[in-house]
Parts: structure tokens; sequence; C-alpha cells
């Protein structure tokens, strides 16, 4: 195994401090959405998404070409799915979270006419602004008139992440919405909404957690709606010109991939998995995910963590059992009775912190699960890269996740090519330097 760094990446130069920092703000920056990657991407995307410009750099890398074929099994909401097609690669993208699955299969749908679109969206707008000017009496809308979820929606989202008024705005919307139903447009009319609620509309902030900031009395949310109506119909017109080319997202386990895949028809895969942290990926589209009807009770709820790997204490249940996968793994039994043992000298008693421990076991576990059923679909000579990084979440014991990972790959016939430095970023519980890297893998067959 060889350890490079990416060439997006410049080496930090110790011996300056104010380089050093200089380094390390670009190194977070190199994280980010460049201007000319928005198109399509930008319509709605996780805050801690990895950055096209990565994709672009490992399908050059691997020499993918139109002939061949990218996966991302771990899809979110359809990075890579979307620069493959940008760039005429056919791709095909797994998820198990239904928003973002939702999200990665239309921003991959460029078939809508931009002006029909926007034609559309207004017709929707107005009769939603004609409702809501009905009830309104000096400008405002008395709390009997205001619509609301039921108690167990209510129940699922955290709480004051949206306020009343802008609730009811958006309730009215998505109603107008079923009523004035278009096919062709209401996919996207919806994501839209999503995007809209996520960045402008709710009380959400990320940062990068998931939280809720100051509270929003009012909020123009048929106006923000169209802003991002606007922003699609623009990358619309210029997308909706290029050579068609295959981009499927599917909706399900990346740990079951021959339930949707073919054997032998991936020549590469680019993906970013779930990291071993306390970090439940649900939270981060509850909000949307109840507003739009993807999740409406408990029970609904259990199920999508039930197809997640297991990254968090909040999705580890009796039944799971991935743990077996790496019972054999000196080093991660090393790793989870050092999280164990921290727990009892410190005495923490919590439900959640006695399954730190089991969650590590699951959480690689459920990779080499992944891994393993992953080699029937790929192709002689595959090569895949997977975007993971370093944690301290569990007591702040030390996990090199990409070490980790690349040695389980390779105790499943993978060779090891690289671990490529991506970016460095700073613990905040433990002020230490933690490696973003870039496991690249090779199939032989």
């Amino acid at each position: 195994m060889t350890e490079g760094l990416n060439p997006l990446v410049p080496p930090l130069d110790p011996s300056s401090t104010s380089a050093t920092a200089k380094q390390l703000r670009y190194r977070s920056e190199i994280n980010q959405l460049f201007a000319e990657d928005r198109a399509a991407h930008n319509w709605y995307r996780f805050v801690l998404s990895f950055p096209p410009h990565l994709v672009r750099d490992y399908l050059q890398r691997f020499g993918m070409a139109p002939q061949h074929r990218v996966l991302d099994p771990f899809c979110g909401t359809g990075t890579t799915v979307v620069e493959c097609k940008k760039l005429g690669i056919a791709s095909v993208g797994v998820e198990a979270n239904p928003m973002a699955h939702f999200a990665g299969q239309v921003k991959v749908d460029w078939h809508p006419d931009s002006d029909r679109l926007r034609h559309h969206a207004k017709q929707v707008a107005e009769a939603t602004l004609a409702e809501l000017a009905c009830v309104e009496r000096d400008g405002t809308i008395a709390p009997d008139h205001l619509l609301s979820l039921g108690d167990e929606q209510t129940k699922l989202i955290l709480k004051n992440s949206i306020s009343p008024l802008p609730l009811h705005k958006t309730l009215v919307l998505l109603k107008h919405l079923k009523q004035q139903l278009d096919q062709s447009y209401d996919d996207h009319e919806r994501l839209a909404l999503a995007q809209a609620i996520v960045s402008s509309i709710s009380n959400l902030h990320f940062g990068p957690e998931v939280g809720v900031g100051r509270a929003k009395p009012d909020a123009p949310v048929v106006a923000l709606w169209l802003k991002a109506i606007d922003i699609m119909a623009n990358d619309l017109r210029e997308l909706g010109q290029r050579v068609p080319v295959e981009a499927i997202v599917h909706h399900a386990d990346s740990r079951q991939l021959l339930n949707v895949l073919e054997p032998q028809s991936i020549d590469a895969v680019i993906t970013s998995p779930p990291y071993p942290n306390e970090k439940d990926y649900t939270r981060t589209t509850r909000l949307e995910s109840v507003l739009l009807g993807f999740i409406n009770t408990k029970a609904e709820l259990r199920s999508l963590k039930q197809g997640l790997v297991r990254s968090n204490t909040r999705n580890v249940y009796a039944i799971d059992d991935d743990d077996r996968w790496v019972a054999d793994h000196a080093e991660v039994q090393r790793i989870a009775n050092e999280i164990e043992a921290r727990r009892i000298a410190l005495g923490k008693t919590s439900g959640f912190e006695r399954l730190y421990a089991r969650a590590t076991r699951l959480y690689f576990g459920g990779m080499a699960r992944h891994l393993a059923e992953l080699r029937q679909i790929l192709r002689p000579g595959a090569q895949l890269a997977y975007v993971v990084g370093d944690q301290a979440s569990y007591l702040r014991v030390m996990i090199r996740t990409g070490q980790l990972l690349a040695d389980i790959a390779r105790s499943l016939g993978y060779e090891v090519l690289a671990i490529d430095l991506f970016r460095t970023r700073l613990a905040t519980a433990t002020n230490e330097q933690m490696r973003e890297e870039v496991v690249v893998l090779r199939w032989n067959g």
C-alpha cells in the first residue's frame, strides 16, 4: 500500500505559522462547491457533501470514458451521478435515505422544459397566494386558521425547526402542488421546495451538525420557492441540451447491491460512505422528509434507519449482526475494547454511551459486508475511491477510518493502491488534526 497526497491539496509547511493557517483554510475551502459546478448540484445538497471536482479528479485518474459505468453505493444527494452525467459517463447510484434518493433522482432528470416549468410553478404560486390572502386580516393569519402537522409527524422533526406561519404557508403550497399536479414537473417543484425549506424557510442551521437557530416568525415561502424554481429552470435550459447518458439512482441498501445491480456491471466506484461517529444522518433531512411525505411515522423512520450502515448509536438495534464480519479483525476489536474500557473508567452509563463499542464494530462490519457484496458487481480491473475521515466521537478514542477500511478491503481480496490525503480538519473535541482521506482500491477479479 502506498500513501499519497491528492494533487489538489498542497502539503503543509510546518516552518511557517501563517502559511500553515493559510493552507488549512485552503483544505477547508477545497470541500466547497465551485461556482462553475453549481448547475444541478446546487438544487439540493448535504452540507458535508464531497465536491464535484473531487469526483472529476478520480474519474480522470481511473480513465473513465463514455463506454464505462460508475457506481456510487452511498449516493447521498447525487454528487457522483450528476458529475458523471455532465461528463457523458454512464452512472448508477444506491441510496437508502428516501429524501436523499429523491434528490439524487431529480438532479439527473434534465427532461423538463424550463419555460413550461416556470409557467406551471407560477400558476401554483398564484393559487397559493390567493388562498393565503383570503384568510389574512391586517396582514396576519389568525392562529386557528394555521395549518399544522399531525402529532406523530410533529414528534419526528426537531422541535422549533420551523415556525407556525412559515409551516402553514408551506403546507398550503404543498396542497396546491397536489391539486395542480403535473407529473412532468412535480418532482422538480417539490425538490425546489425542499431546498427552500432547508436554506431559507425553516429555523435550521448547519455547523456542520444540524441544529435549530433563531426562530423566523415569518418567511416569504412562495417567493423563496419560485427563486429555487428559477435556478433549476436556468440550469435545465443548458443541461437539457447535452447528449443523454444513463444515470440511475436506486432506493436500496448498500449492503444488498445484488438486489438492484447486475453482476460484473461496474468499472469504477467513487463514493463517500458515512463515518463512524454520533451523527444521525436522518436528522439532516428530517424536516423536508416529513413535509414531503417520505417519513410519516416512527415505524417508517425505524425502517429507514435499518437500511443504513450502522454509523451511530441511534440506528443500532438488538437484531443487528453486521459485527460478525469483523469478529476476527484485531484492530477493530482493539479500538472497540478501548472505547468500552474508557467508558467504564469515566463512569459513563447512558444507554447511548453503552453502545459506543458495539456501534464501532457494527460500522466496520457493515462496511465489510458492503465490500464483500460489491465484489460480484465489479468488472475485473475496477478501481474504487472511498472518501472517509478519521473520527474521535466515541470518548476521544481515535479511529483511523481510512486505514481500517483499507485493511478490511485487503482481507476481502481488493488491492489497496493508495490512501490519498484529501484535506485535514481540526477536531473540536480533541483539538487534533483529523485526516480526511480517499482510500483507492482495485478489484482484480
